[in-house]
């Protein structure tokens, strides 16, 4: 549990300080959640395919799969940038959003997955 709490603690600041970047220059930007939502993809499937090949520590698999990647990785903002997208209509940008995120989140963990193999 504490391995998963620190990975946690060490991801949700770096998910943190990636979105206050691309907020800067605007406020509505989901640009941060995006790439910590696609890069943290890659990042658990290449630690899956260690860690299910047998050649990834388990407390290593504690500390960054679970903890940092659970914790960098965010659907629940995510959500509500979808949701906020959708109440102002641009119905065409979360559609994009929307599709970007999943099929790319997918391509992601699945290149990282099979980059091991």
């Amino acid at each position: 549990m504490i391995l998963i709490g620190l990975g946690g603690m060490l991801g949700a600041a770096g998910r943190y300080m990636v979105g206050n970047y691309f907020k800067r220059e605007n406020p509505d930007a989901t640009t941060g959640t995006w790439l910590v939502n696609i890069a943290g993809s890659y990042i658990l499937g290449v630690l899956a395919a260690a860690h299910v090949s047998g050649n990834l520590s388990e407390w290593i698999w504690y500390f960054m799969g679970i903890g940092f990647c659970g914790a960098f990785t965010t659907f629940s903002t995510f959500s509500v940038e979808v949701m906020k997208m959708l109440q102002s209509e641009h119905w065409r940008k979360a559609v994009h959003y929307i599709t970007s995120s999943v099929l790319l989140g997918l391509v992601a963990a699945t290149a990282g997955f099979f980059l091991l193999k």
